[in-house]
């Protein structure tokens, strides 16, 4: 597994935002050259004002992923992480970052928490950069405006302090130090960070408001799923927005009721030569919708387990489609389910079969005919007869 942290920034609004920009430059600088690619406990792979990866190496040399996604309110409220890892350990390290305040927000001091969890958790020394890695005072907070209106007290005391250093010295440090935000580089820096992660507004905005529902109901106690699953959702979610199949747009996505664990997906285009893609045309002219509608159910135990998918629109005749919606694949079976697989591979693969398995819109087909119950309960049987029997996989001249 790789370790990767995700940083969503968005656009300034203010001088403060800058700051916090800055700040965020100058400790992610401090994390790359703390944890290289070469360090034997916590690499950092790549990284950037809005995303980070690393990976953590526990003591057998084994490499968890995690991911930290920081909100409109950062650092007011610290990053909101997720653990790609099904190690129980990694998970408890994560949930101690949900409690912090203050400094403790930023990203520098939240790396440097982690990693001390995690040594601690699996039993690892703790490397000696947790305590060393810091950067210049003068960038590691904003300035207190407080501080600059406490009166003749605090420029007694400012000037005490300017009077103890030398003026020069000073005036390197804020050359080496400063990095320069005029409003349209920080623009410019925002519109890359966007175009890096490759997301919209609209499903930037889908995942948090998923962020956002996940902490509430955490702090309310009414988690539902399971966290192996809901990370992993996560990622498949984000990489799916980020995938050129989605954008070009061969297949769409909606979660039914802002649910992680209920999916919509559309397949928009199928093979343009097969018969199907005709029927679909056909569909549009008489419906004004010319897609497939499939249903993704997930459990708590994905990906360990596979989705349960199923057929809800149109009706076809052929395609490895059953009575009652469910989907005659290996692939969907606990047998033949990895959970290596994506959802993006699954989905395109359902389309390719369905193509090959010369799949048909059967138009004039009552309603009713699909519905959950009787494609669970087909696809029941179907499993039940390929434990007992295999899978026959036919020659390759009946295609």
């Amino acid at each position: 597994h790789t370790c990767l942290i995700h940083f969503i920034k968005r656009e300034p609004q203010n001088f403060g935002t800058m700051a916090c920009l800055n700040i965020l430059k100058q400790e992610i600088k401090a994390i790359e050259a703390g944890f290289p690619k070469s360090h034997d406990r916590l690499q950092i792979v790549s990284a950037s004002v809005d995303e980070l990866t690393c990976k953590f190496i526990d003591m057998n040399d084994r490499k968890h992923i995690i991911h930290a996604n920081i909100t409109e309110t950062y650092p007011q409220s610290p990053p909101v992480w997720f653990s790609e890892s099904d190690d129980p350990r990694v998970s408890e390290a994560v949930a101690v970052l949900a409690t912090t305040s203050g400094l403790d927000n930023h990203i520098l001091y939240q790396v440097k928490m982690l990693l001390k969890e995690l040594c601690r958790l699996f039993s690892a020394p703790v490397p000696p950069e947790v305590d060393t890695l810091k950067v210049c005072p003068s960038t590691s907070r904003p300035p207190d405006p407080g501080l600059m209106r406490s009166g003749a007290d605090g420029q007694q005391q400012q000037q005490a302090d300017d009077s103890d250093t030398d003026p020069e010295q000073d005036l390197e440090d804020e050359e080496e130090d400063e990095i320069p935000l005029e409003m349209e580089e920080v623009e410019a820096a925002s519109k890359k960070a966007r175009q890096d992660e490759d997301l919209n507004t609209e499903h930037l905005q889908v995942l948090e408001r998923l962020k956002a529902n996940q902490r509430r109901d955490y702090l309310k106690g009414t988690v539902s799923g399971s966290v192996q699953a809901t990370d992993r959702l996560m990622k498949e979610l984000r990489d799916i927005y980020k995938s050129p199949n989605f954008k070009n747009g061969a297949y769409q996505v909606e979660l039914v009721n802002d649910s992680l664990y209920e999916w919509n997906v559309k397949i928009q285009r199928v093979d343009p030569d097969s018969p199907l893609a005709s029927d679909l045309a056909q569909l549009r002219e008489r419906e004004g919708k010319g897609h497939i509608l499939l249903s993704f159910m997930f459990k708590d135990s994905f990906p360990f387990d596979p989705p349960f998918v199923r057929m809800v629109h149109p009706v076809l005749t052929g395609g490895y489609v059953l009575d009652g919606g469910a989907l005659c694949m290996e692939l969907m079976t606990p047998q033949g389910w990895s959970s290596a697989y994506t959802i993006e591979a699954v989905i395109m693969q359902i389309s390719a079969t369905l193509v090959k398995g010369k799949a048909r819109i059967k138009f004039d087909a009552p309603k009713g005919i699909y519905s959950l119950a009787r494609a669970q309960q087909s696809f029941k049987s179907l499993v039940q007869i390929h434990e007992k029997n295999g899978w026959f996989t036919p020659p390759q001249s009946d295609g």
